[in-house]
């Protein structure tokens, strides 16, 4: 039995059923985030001081505890990511699954640079003595880019099922496919855009 609309729209959501879950699964997302964000905002407005006292030093400025050079170059590279993603799409698109390839596999291998950085500064801020129970602003800091690291992750997996054995999908239903690597795409543009929100608010503000 088919099951319907995995291709086609459905007449009362004008989506198919791929596209109408990943938004509601976003939208749950969106609901986590915002909760986390929330607290972020909460949290500033009774401090004293932000980033406040830390390792035994007073801080005035986030930029002063965070790397913005680093943060900013993860900005680009998540940016970049989107584009490759679109890309790979449109590759799929015009029937060139070798552009595909490699398209893809440029969306993954700049998810990894992004965590290679990540993981740099966390080593740095552990290095200093900076752990996120040292102060609410370091709590804020490690729970917010970890969850999104870990949004980051997911996004390789996935990614990296469809440059892999999920490519067997291409053979026998390429529409279906590319259905799926466009839903595949929606999600990681949300992590880019999650990321485009906590450089600003984490590292600038």
């Amino acid at each position: 039995m088919d099951i319907p609309y995995t291709v086609e729209a459905r007449p009362d959501t004008g989506v198919n059923n791929a596209k109408l879950g990943i938004w509601l699964f976003l939208a749950s997302e969106i609901m986590l985030f915002g909760g986390l964000f929330s607290a972020y905002i909460f949290l500033r407005i009774g401090a004293p001081e932000w980033p406040g006292m830390m390792a035994g030093h007073m801080y005035g400025r986030a930029s002063e505890v965070l790397s913005v050079p680093l943060a900013t170059l993860n900005t680009f590279i998540l940016i970049g990511s989107s584009v490759t993603i679109v890309m790979a799409w449109a590759s799929l698109m015009m029937n060139r699954f070798d552009k595909y390839r490699l398209f893809m596999g440029a969306t993954i291998l700049l998810a990894f640079g992004f965590l290679i950085i990540k993981g740099i500064e966390y080593t740095s801020k552990f290095s200093h003595g900076l752990f996120p129970s040292e102060s609410n602003f370091l709590g804020i800091y490690f729970v917010l880019t970890g969850l999104h690291a870990v949004h980051v992750i997911g996004g390789i997996i996935i990614n990296s099922y469809f440059l892999g054995p999920g490519t067997k999908l291409w053979k026998t239903n390429p529409k279906y496919f590319t259905n799926r690597i466009e839903v595949a795409g929606l999600y990681w543009h949300f992590v880019d855009i999650v990321w485009i929100f906590l450089f600003p608010t984490i590292y600038l503000l």
